[in-house]
C-alpha cells in the first residue's frame, strides 16, 4: 500500500497568515505544511483520509484523478470543509463516493452539506453515500480498524490497515486502543509542537506513546509553525521523524 502525505499541518497551516517567525518564513519547503491529509493507494484504487480545506491544491499538486472513498477522523473545518472538491471526481461517473466517519461526524456532514443531499442540485454537487462506521470494514482490498482516541474531551477516530495506523488530533490514546496499536510496521501520529497543549500531543508526549506502541518507524504530523523541520527531526530519536507534505511511504 502507497501512502502519500498531502498535508502535515496544524488547523492554519505553515506558514500561518499574518506570521513572521523563522519557520513561516523559511524556503525550505519541508517547512510549507498544508491541513492534515493522507492518499491511500493499493490494488488500483485510492481513499483519502480527511478533505481539509487546501484539497484542492492537495489534489492538483498530487495529480490526483480517481477517488474511490474518503475516511474521516472527525469533523473539525480542518479536516472536513475541503469536501465540496471531491465533486470533481463525480463528473464522468455515475457512483458516489463512499464517506465513512462516526456518527457525529456523518450528521455534520448531512449538516454542512445539506445541498449535496438535495434533489434540485443534484447536477451540480458532490454525490456522496455515507456511511456510520460501527467496526472493522473492508476498503481497498484491505481491512479498516478503526481505533478511538481522544482529541481533548472528544473521541474522534484513528486507522488502523495492516501494519499501517494513523492518528492525528490525539491528546490521549485509551488503553483498549493501545492494544489494537500494537506490531505496527509505521505509526503516524499527531506531534503538534513542543509546548503542552489540551487537545493534542506535544512531541515528548507523543515520544512517549511511540516508546510504549513501539512501531518499527513513525512520523509525526499535525504540525505547527513552532518545528523546524531540520532542527526538530535531528532532535528526534532513531526511527522518528517528522512528516512533511508528499513524503511517500510503501508499507506492507
Amino acid at each position: 500500500m502507497k501512502v502519500t502525505f498531502l498535508g502535515t499541518g496544524t488547523s492554519v497551516g505553515v506558514p500561518r497568515i499574518a506570521c513572521s517567525c523563522p519557520v513561516c518564513r523559511s524556503d525550505d519547503p519541508r517547512n510549507q505544511r498544508l491541513r492534515c491529509s493522507i492518499l491511500l493507494e493499493h490494488a488500483g484504487q485510492t481513499a483519502l483520509v480527511d478533505t481539509p480545506p487546501d484539497l484542492r491544491t492537495q489534489a492538483l499538486r498530487q495529480g490526483l484523478v480517481r477517488l474511490d472513498a474518503v475516511l474521516f477522523t472527525h469533523a473539525h473545518a480542518d479536516h472536513l470543509h475541503g469536501l465540496d472538491d471531491v465533486r470533481c471526481f463525480r463528473f464522468g461517473r455515475d457512483a458516489p463516493v463512499p464517506c465513512y466517519g462516526d456518527a457525529a461526524t456523518i450528521e455534520r456532514i448531512r449538516h454542512v452539506f445539506d445541498y449535496a443531499f438535495a434533489a434540485d442540485h443534484a447536477s451540480s454537487v458532490p454525490r456522496l453515500e455515507l456511511h456510520v462506521i460501527d467496526g472493522p470494514f473492508p476498503l481497498l482490498g484491505r481491512q479498516v480498524e478503526p481505533v478511538t482516541v481522544f482529541h481533548g474531551p472528544l473521541p474522534i477516530l484513528a486507522f488502523r490497515l495492516g501494519s499501517f495506523a494513523y492518528v492525528t488530533d490525539c491528546s490521549a490514546i485509551p488503553p483498549r486502543s493501545m492494544e489494537q496499536l500494537q506490531g505496527l510496521d509505521v505509526l503516524v501520529l499527531d506531534a503538534l509542537r513542543h509546548r503542552e497543549h489540551p487537545t493534542h500531543f506535544n512531541v515528548d508526549q507523543a515520544l512517549e506513546a511511540i516508546a510504549a506502541l513501539r512501531p518499527a518507524r513513525a512520523y509525526l504530523t499535525h504540525i505547527a509553525h513552532d518545528l523546524e523541520h531540520v532542527a526538530t527531526n535531528a532532535a528526534l530519536p532513531p526511527g522518528v521523524e517528522l512528516a512533511c507534505d508528499g513524503l511517500t511511504l510503501e508499507v506492507d
